[in-house]
């Protein structure tokens, strides 16, 4: 599904990324862990498409990104630190807005089903700027999964969610994942990666310097290696 070989970038004379490589199968949910400044976000960023590597080759379903980034896009659901919606408009107007983008079908009925799923039908036609982070988040997800993509890239999702919200994305990713489709997730948080993911990647300077499955939703496993990594601990 997806395939990263020797993969480089540097920004500014500084290398961010040091030679990566990384094979993710269909229907995996991945946690990318790892220190501010380890290159996590630059990794997800070269994924989406937004910034090209320097070097290094990556195929996403068999194609090249290099040469097919706009059939590759088709297939991305991307969600960075901001949320990417429009303020001024509704959740319903923001679902169908990225909807047509895609070309989804009746897809006013999908954007009403998203914002039920992720519970906020009551403020269907409210503006977003009135919303909270936690409200926005959830939105956010929503127009990200607006087309059904068969790979999810989420940069920190949970950051400033309060519990319920945590829970409602968590669903989400869940339900995307029984429909097959690929996640790859950046956070610093050990709990909702033990929960939701199959596999732990941690990078560090550039580098990926773990990756390991996980089973039984072991937070203690996660902490432990993330320790001995990152921290230098044992």
């Amino acid at each position: 599904m997806i395939e990263v070989k020797k993969l480089t970038k540097q920004a500014d004379n500084k290398l961010i990324l040091r030679g990566v490589d990384l094979s993710i199968n269909k229907g995996e949910t991945v946690a990318i862990l790892g220190p501010n400044g380890a290159g996590k976000s630059t990794l997800l960023k070269v994924l989406a498409t937004l910034i090209k590597p320097t070097s290094g080759d990556i195929k996403i379903n068999g194609l090249e990104l290099k040469k097919n980034h706009i059939a590759i896009k088709k297939i991305l659901g991307y969600l960075p630190h901001s949320s990417l919606l429009y303020d001024h408009y509704s959740p319903l107007e923001n679902l169908v807005f990225f909807g047509n983008i895609y070309g989804v079908k009746d897809v006013e009925k999908r954007a009403k089903e998203l914002v039920k799923e992720v519970g906020l039908s009551f403020f269907l036609n409210e503006p977003v700027k009135n919303f909270s982070r936690g409200m926005i988040q959830r939105i956010a997800i929503a127009r990200a999964i607006v087309h059904e993509p068969e790979i999810l890239l989420l940069d920190e999702p949970h950051t400033g969610l309060d519990q319920g919200a945590i829970s409602i994305l968590n669903t989400v990713i869940l339900s995307m994942k029984k429909k097959g489709t690929t996640t790859l997730m950046v956070t610093h948080d050990f709990k909702q990666a033990a929960e939701i993911c199959d596999r732990i990647i941690i990078v560090k300077n550039g580098k990926i310097v773990d990756d390991f499955k996980i089973e039984n939703q072991s937070l203690g496993i996660v902490s432990e290696k993330y320790e001995l990594q990152v921290e230098g601990v044992s």
